[in-house]
């Protein structure tokens, strides 16, 4: 298929829902330079609702963990295999993986090898796991957009293209939050403590941490009376998850209140955000919600990245690693961070009534997410992902 410099074929490869939402805004920002472009790939309803031509279905990609890769390692590589002839068939005048670097990197390496133009799209956390890693990913890609400031610094080390384009969630929320409307949203009171709750939006990880969470909701309302507790599920399937095990809960005025989606509405409304260790965190952080956070991985997930030290970090939630990447201190923890073993009902119900009994440290960390909410802006003008596009429409050298 020939490449049109007015119409080009551009192909978007996302894995799970947030890179859905990625591509989805990346594609308004790219009409802006092409509107007659053509997309193809894999996404998801919202890449869709955009005119994006999905080959497979999103789904496909969706999983986690080494565990849940690895039994599914076949059916990848089929699928990954397939894909790539599809390209190489179509020649796109690019190719854009947007997030999950084990699918994507692999392809996009070929493609380039092979003659294609790549660029990553959310850059692999290299900052906690092996960042000689950006050697390989330099060898996939022409270029790395990165989502946090801190990253196209490490890319330079190694002589690689990496662009700040801001984070995209930044946009989403406002600098300074009202608890007001969400609450009124959500027919929540405005006089009486909230927790939010979130406990992960794959059906691996509530059934994994789902109960955990569930009895700390039930012992912090316990200690707390006059507590609502809010859920919202993150999608169909973890709605019926939450529905089941809340059935077996108790029923009365404590019962946590079981909401389909307004996950930012939840986190708005809340004094204290209980949640699993995620992109929810930093929307946590942007709307300026204390948290505590809490995870616990597959045992054997868990037991291959300490054989073979992996991990390069001693703290996983966004908001403590961005603290200590925007010189807030290095013994900095801005959300308690309960892992693995420490991942216990009893452990997580003590954060949070600590946090629930100190307004103090909680206006101090609201000013702290307020200086990382700017952070992520990098004072660019725009969005995010008309910075995204500008980035790959440099490396394609026409447009408006």
């Amino acid at each position: 298929m020939p490449t049109d410099a007015a119409a080009p074929l551009i192909a978007l490869i996302a894995g799970e829902d947030s890179g859905d939402q990625l591509g989805a805004d990346l594609i308004t920002a790219l009409r802006k330079h092409y509107p007659d472009a053509r997309f193809v790939g894999i996404g998801g309803r919202r890449m869709q609702e955009h005119g994006f031509e999905s080959w497979y279905d999103i789904r496909e990609l969706s999983l986690f963990g080494f565990a849940e890769v690895i039994s599914h390692l076949p059916r990848l590589l089929r699928l990954r295999k397939e894909l790539m002839a599809r390209l190489l068939a179509a020649k796109p005048a690019i190719v854009v993986g947007i997030d999950a670097p084990d699918f994507n990197l692999g392809l996009e390496r070929r493609l380039k090898q092979a003659g294609l133009r790549t660029v990553h799209y959310v850059s692999p956390s290299i900052w906690a796991w092996r960042e000689k890693r950006a050697d390989k990913i330099g060898q996939s890609v022409h270029r790395v957009l990165c989502l946090f400031p801190m990253e196209p610094p490490i890319y330079a080390r190694h002589g690689i293209d990496a662009r700040f384009v801001g984070h995209p969630l930044a946009d989403r929320f406002p600098l300074v939050s009202d608890r007001v409307p969400a609450r009124r949203a959500l027919q929540l009171p405005l006089d009486v403590p909230v927790l939010a709750l979130l406990p992960g939006s794959r059906h691996s990880e509530l059934e994994r941490m789902g109960n955990t969470f569930l009895e700390a909701a039930q012992r912090i309302a316990a200690a707390m009376p006059g507590l609502r507790v809010v859920i919202p599920a993150a999608n169909s399937r973890a709605l019926a998850t939450l529905q089941g095990m809340l059935a077996r809960g108790p029923r009365d005025d404590s019962a946590p209140i079981l909401v389909d989606g307004h996950a930012h509405e939840a986190m708005l409304a809340a004094d204290v955000v209980l949640l699993a260790s995620g992109t929810a965190t930093l929307e946590t952080m942007l709307a300026k919600r204390p948290m505590v956070v809490g995870y616990r991985v597959s045992p054997l997930s868990y037991r291959i990245a300490r054989l073979f030290n992996m991990l390069k970090t001693d703290v996983y939630a966004l908001p403590n690693i961005l603290a200590r990447a925007c010189g807030m201190g290095k013994d900095t923890l801005l959300a308690p961070e309960l892992m693995q073993d420490d991942f216990t009902a009893e452990k997580l119900t003590q954060a949070t009534l600590q946090l629930f009994r100190d307004s103090e440290r909680r206006g101090a960390i609201v000013a702290a997410f307020e200086q990382l909410h700017e952070a992520l802006r990098g004072h660019l003008p725009g969005h995010a992902g008309d910075h995204a596009a500008a980035a790959i429409v440099e490396l394609l050298g026409h447009g408006r």
